[in-house]
Parts: C-alpha cells; sequence; structure tokens
C-alpha cells in the first residue's frame, strides 16, 4: 500500500453553517444551472486501479481531499464579513489575478463589499508598522491584472502571530485570505492555530504560490504556466547565442530551490537545451563522467551547447569549495551560493586547461520571469482559485489551502500541504521526456558509469 497520502485530510470548520447561500446554483443534474458542490464530494489522491486495489481489499476508503467549490450554506452572514488580502514572499505571475479573483467574487457572488488588502505582506497585518489597510473595490482592482508584481506590495519574514491576530481582531477581520509559498502559508497556519486558541470565527485560507511549482498535493501553482513559458522564450535567444559562435556556450539559470519543474519544463518547452541541471538529481564536474566532460563532448561533436541549471542544483560542489556556511533569508530559506555564476567559472576554466577556445553566454533572467504579469491560461486558473478560495472561507471553513488535484479544485489543510516540498520525479514522464529531449547522459558523476554515453 501507498504510504505517501498517510496525513490528516480533515478540513476544520468554525462551526455549522447558519445562512442560505446567496448563491443561485442548483442540485439537479441536467437543469443547465451549475451545482452546489455536497459536502461529501471527495477527490481521489490517486485514481490509479494499483493505488486504489489494496484500500479495496483491506475494506478501507482510499485517501481523498474534499472538493473545493459553492456550499448551498455559509457561515458568515455576508452583511457581517469584513475581508482582508495579504500577499508575501517573492513575486511571482498572477499575484494580481488572485487578488482581483477574491475582490470580485466577494463583491458580486456574496455582496460582501468590505474588502481590504494588507499593505507589504504580514508586516502589515502588525499594528506597529502603520501600514493601513486598503480598502478594495471592483473599480479599484479593474486593471491590475495588467500589472506584474503585487498591487498589494510584499516582504519577507516572520511577524509575531498574537500582534497579527490582535491586528484582525481590532479591524473585525473575519476572513483572511493568504497569497503565498510554503513560509507563508506556515504562517496561516500558526494565525489559524492561535485564532482557534482563542476560540475566535475568523477563516483563513490560503492560495499558495511559487514559481518552484513545489507545493505539496497541488499539481500546478499559479504563475508557472507563465514563468515556464517565459523561460522557453528566454532559451531559445539563448540558443540563438550559443549557435552564433564556434563553440559557443549558453548557461541559462532559472529558479528552482529543491525542485527542478521550471527549469526541465521550460527546457522541454523550448526544445533547445542540450543539458539541464536540476537539484534532484546529483552530477559531477569533472572527468571522467562529470558534466564538463560531457560538455566538452558536445563542443568538440556540435560546436554549441545550451545548458539550464536550476538555482539549486550542484550545491554540494559548491559547499565542497569552502565558501562558507550558509545563512538563511527573512523567510527562514537557506541562502543559495550562486551556482550560475560558478558554473561559468567552472566551464571556462575547463576548456581553457584543455586549449579549446569557447564562446560563454551567461544568462539570469530570473527576476524577469518572476514579475511579469499572467498568461491568459494563468490568468483564467488564478480565478479560478479566487473563487474558490472565497467559496471556501464563506463556507466557515479555515487552516485550508485551494489546490488542483487530478484535474479539480480541493481543500488541503495547511499542515499537509507544508509537510514537504513536491520535488520532480527523477523516474516518471517528465524527467525522461527532458533526458530524451537533450540527450544528456543519464548521469553524471564518477562512482558509477552512465549508461547512456553520447
Amino acid at each position: 500500500m501507498n504510504h505517501q497520502f498517510d496525513l490528516d485530510f480533515t478540513i476544520s470548520r468554525l462551526g455549522k453553517p447558519r445562512f442560505k447561500s446567496p448563491l443561485e446554483l442548483s442540485h439537479v443534474e441536467g437543469d443547465f444551472v451549475s451545482n452546489f458542490i455536497e459536502d461529501g464530494e471527495r477527490i481521489l489522491c490517486d485514481h490509479s486501479l494499483s493505488f486504489i486495489q489494496p484500500y479495496i481489499r483491506e475494506g478501507k476508503e482510499p485517501p481523498s481531499f474534499e472538493a473545493a467549490g459553492p456550499r448551498d450554506k455559509v457561515f458568515f452572514n455576508p452583511t457581517d464579513v469584513r475581508a482582508a488580502i495579504v500577499s508575501c514572499g517573492g513575486l511571482c505571475p498572477g499575484i494580481n489575478d488572485v487578488i482581483r479573483g477574491i475582490v470580485l467574487s466577494l463583491n458580486f457572488h456574496y455582496r460582501v463589499h468590505e474588502v481590504y488588502g494588507i499593505q507589504y505582506g504580514y508586516k502589515g497585518l502588525v499594528e506597529a508598522s502603520m501600514l493601513s489597510p486598503i480598502h478594495l473595490t471592483p473599480k479599484l482592482v479593474e486593471d491590475i491584472t495588467s500589472l506584474g508584481g503585487t498591487y498589494l506590495g510584499s516582504s519577507r519574514g516572520p511577524q509575531s502571530v498574537e500582534e497579527m491576530v490582535d491586528f484582525l481582531v481590532k479591524n473585525r477581520f473575519n476572513l483572511l485570505f493568504t497569497i503565498g509559498g510554503d513560509g507563508t502559508q506556515r504562517g496561516a497556519l500558526a494565525i489559524s492555530k492561535e485564532i482557534e486558541r482563542r476560540k475566535l470565527a475568523i477563516s483563513v485560507i490560503g492560495i499558495p504560490k511559487t514559481i518552484d511549482n513545489d507545493i505539496r498535493f497541488i499539481e500546478k501553482s499559479f504563475g508557472f504556466e507563465t514563468a515556464f513559458s517565459e523561460g522557453a522564450r528566454v532559451l531559445k535567444c539563448a540558443h540563438a547565442e550559443a549557435n552564433g559562435a564556434e563553440n559557443g556556450i549558453a548557461i541559462v539559470k532559472l529558479m528552482g530551490r529543491q525542485s527542478g519543474f521550471l527549469a526541465a519544463t521550460a527546457a522541454l518547452a523550448s526544445g533547445e537545451a542540450n543539458f539541464v541541471l536540476i537539484p534532484e538529481v546529483p552530477f559531477d564536474l569533472d572527468p571522467p563522467y562529470g558534466f564538463l566532460q560531457a560538455l566538452e563532448d558536445r563542443i568538440l561533436r556540435r560546436k554549441h551547447a545550451l545548458v539550464v541549471v536550476a538555482e539549486g542544483a550542484g550545491q554540494n560542489l559548491l559547499a565542497q569549495e569552502g565558501e562558507g556556511e550558509q545563512r538563511k533569508d527573512a523567510s527562514g530559506n537557506l541562502k543559495l551560493k550562486d551556482i550560475g555564476v560558478f558554473l561559468k567559472e567552472k566551464v571556462a576554466a575547463h576548456f581553457t586547461s584543455s586549449e579549446i577556445d569557447v564562446s560563454i553566454k551567461y544568462i539570469d533572467p530570473s527576476y524577469i520571469v518572476r514579475s511579469l504579469p499572467s498568461t491568459p491560461s494563468d490568468s483564467m486558473y488564478c480565478q479560478q482559485l479566487a473563487h474558490n478560495a472565497v467559496h471556501a472561507a464563506m463556507s466557515g471553513r479555515t487552516g485550508l489551502v485551494v489546490g488542483y488535484w487530478q484535474s479539480a479544485f480541493t481543500h488541503i489543510p495547511i499542515d499537509a500541504a507544508v509537510s514537504s516540498r513536491k520535488v520532480l520525479d527523477t523516474e516518471g514522464d517528465l524527467w525522461l521526456s527532458v533526458l530524451q529531449s537533450t540527450d544528456q547522459p543519464r548521469r553524471m558523476y564518477n562512482s558509477t558509469k552512465p549508461e547512456c554515453e553520447k
């Protein structure tokens, strides 16, 4: 039996829903009216037969997530609702789409007009910051989706949980929407637990954000499609630079602290990459089977190469260089060493020692990729996440993030979503496709001879 889903997926609620939903939906199939979601509706964690059969044999229900969507009864009286929206952490395409989607859904679906934006992340939830919430109206957010970044501003770093809950109480907020990555959602979890300890009726709903696409139990984070699409465009340009010179080498660093989804997907989408280096796959530099030897073989054979490296790849190699102890940033993440610059220097030194003239171009588009407005497809996805977040909050659910799994929107307890990071399956379809597209060696380390030599 597969134990990767051995977590409690029960969703917390503030109490029994007391009010009829203002949404005029249906419970009847075939009447051309969208239906409310029944509370018992579940989405299987894995719908493959091999996963489900052991549970059937033991007479157990397979693990599943609660389905997201509008309910026919809501916990909050819309006239009493004051909602707050906060965005935290690094920038990501689509944040403004989510903000706009929440504001419009609250206003037009539930007739909630007291919606406020918290300035500069969790810092704005502490009274001492002197940052006043912004009243967000449909008119005010009308055009913010054309902008990159976040209309509300953002910040990193922990704030006092007690002070943040005090701020919510003082300002009479009973809905809090948190837009951010795992650090933000850990903060949201702490806020929801403090709210529970005080026995307050405040709903905390997360909309997970990360370019790295590394939130557990979520197939695709918002902004990821925009990011890898722009990444693919950059790789096309980098390929032109490499191909335009004899022995041209282009090295492109993309985001991906612990997960190589962005680097792998952008490389596959561009179709031009010759090497993709990600955190999940270790590699050596030196001959006989390390990356530098594989790159030299490629240059001698084809006269150009495009290398894509995720920011978290090869950190063990930098540590071996004795660059000192890693520190943490304000969000508690380890500050990574710059693998891109390191790789450029190592490549240059290797080809100098091999007496092979090369032309190296190094490109780091990270801050461009993350600050773009979202693509139409991503924008649509952001709105759907926003709508489902509002439905969850109004129904009195709390301590959850809205996700997407098995082609359905879901509710995931925050503690399950942040229990570990999602990483790329190096024995799965995506990585196989990358290897087949690049034709890079399956292994580039010296302890075992590679299975596939170019």
